[in-house]
């Protein structure tokens, strides 16, 4: 055996490991694309809050508490403290959240055959079928669905109501997501705080 053998294993046991590595680090993060709008003040420090619920909200009362608990780890990041029962909070945010399905058909992409255009793959035993056909068992090839996902904050000043400070984060992957994307997304929104950005641009944020 050749005595480099071992040493050439070695190495490539650890350009697999470290390519294991990066691949579940890329699977536990984020890539949220963001834009914040605003003038928070600069000699203003992050202070109490309250969330605000919209009348529409206040109808779905578990699911926005949902989103409120998924909201606060962001919010807390950026050095703001919910408000205690009785405590008049400094600022009142208003949350929301939107996903949207979206079905996808081998007709949505004009290159959709297989291999490009005029492609057609053959059975054993003759004729050809059409790529969106498979043999086992017979029926169109579905693509899987794709979900646009988005969360805003809006922070406004409890004493006058003014606006200070809005912050968006969208995504898209093959769920929904669940708490635990919506909360890294809410941290996404606010990675920029207080600093504004309206340019849409990409923040990482790993995934508990």
């Amino acid at each position: 055996m050749n005595a480099r053998t071992p040493t050439l294993t070695a190495a490539w046991i650890g350009v697999l490991a470290a390519g294991l590595l990066t691949a579940c680090a890329s699977m536990n993060t984020l890539n949220a694309e963001v834009v914040s709008y605003g003038g928070w003040p600069s000699d203003r420090r992050p202070g109490t809050y309250a969330f605000e619920r919209l009348p529409s909200q206040q109808a779905r009362a578990d699911a926005q508490q949902r989103l409120e608990d998924a909201a606060q780890p962001a919010l807390a990041a950026a050095g703001f403290v919910q408000a205690g029962p009785g405590v008049t909070p400094d600022v009142l945010v208003q949350l929301g959240a939107r996903i949207t399905r979206y079905e996808r058909s081998p007709w949505d992409d004009p290159l959709w055959w297989r291999g490009g255009f005029g492609y057609w793959r053959y059975r054993p035993w003759g004729g050809p079928y059409p790529p969106w056909v498979g043999p086992y068992p017979y029926g169109y090839r579905t693509e899987p669905s794709r979900y646009d996902r988005e969360v805003a904050l809006l922070l406004r000043d409890r004493a006058n109501g003014t606006p200070l400070y809005e912050a968006r984060a969208s995504s898209e992957g093959m769920t929904s997501g669940g708490d635990e994307l919506m909360s890294a997304m809410f941290k996404a929104a606010m990675a920029d705080f207080p600093q504004s950005g309206s340019v849409p641009h990409t923040v990482k944020v790993m995934l508990q």
